[in-house]
């Protein structure tokens, strides 16, 4: 499960990188560690396709008999509860500079995953909704994300078995944007061996 990533790449960059042509941000600060129930942008389309960013809470209502704690991380995309957000326009993309995943051993040491040292920034395969409610205070209507992960791969296997995150390529955001139901749940995959890099140890933000 990942429940830390950070973002410090610039607002110039992200719109120019995501082609966004509406950005609902405001001034945004770089993003060193990002945690469940905080504020962080997403890219999503609209019915015209026009790409804008905004910021949005990170974590789903969870399912009926499932407890109280938002989920972050959707890997059951078979599950009813999730097939209704998996339509286009529920889709997002989630920028990120990095991700963390503690070691499933103790102590439990973080460890940060980038596509390398400079941190380029990539993207999650988010999904988003609005939902009438409390959340942080705030009784309102509130936009909320989650991402998709997939099983583990070798790179990150070693630290982190379980799962890691669905890290979309540039090729890949459109579709997961637009695409029918089968294109998007056929993104719900590892990432290729040899491109995430650990980038940071033992800290619990990265930037």
């Amino acid at each position: 499960m990942c429940n830390l990533y950070s973002l410090t790449k610039g607002q110039d960059a992200l719109r120019g990188l995501f082609t966004v042509s509406q950005d609902l941000t405001g001034n945004l600060p770089s993003l060193p560690g990002i945690f469940p129930e905080q504020m962080a942008p997403v890219i999503r389309a609209g019915n015209d396709g026009i790409r804008a960013m905004e910021m949005m809470r990170w974590g789903f209502p969870p399912p009926p008999h499932a407890g109280k704690q938002s989920v972050t991380n959707v890997r059951n995309i078979a599950s009813a509860y999730w097939r209704p957000w998996l339509k286009p326009e529920w889709r997002c993309l989630v920028p990120a500079t990095s991700f963390c995943e503690y070691t499933d051993s103790l102590p439990k040491v973080p460890h940060w995953f980038a596509l390398g040292d400079d941190r380029p920034v990539f993207a999650f395969a988010g999904i988003w909704r609005t939902w009438q409610g409390m959340r942080k205070g705030e009784d309102k209507e509130h936009r909320l994300f989650a991402f998709l992960t997939t099983e583990a791969n070798d790179d990150v296997r070693p630290v982190h078995a379980k799962a890691m995150p669905v890290v979309l390529t540039e090729g890949d955001w459109n579709r997961w944007l637009a695409g029918d139901l089968a294109e998007a749940s056929m993104m719900q995959r590892p990432l290729a061996v040899g491109q995430l890099a650990i980038v940071a140890t033992g800290r619990r933000a990265d930037g």
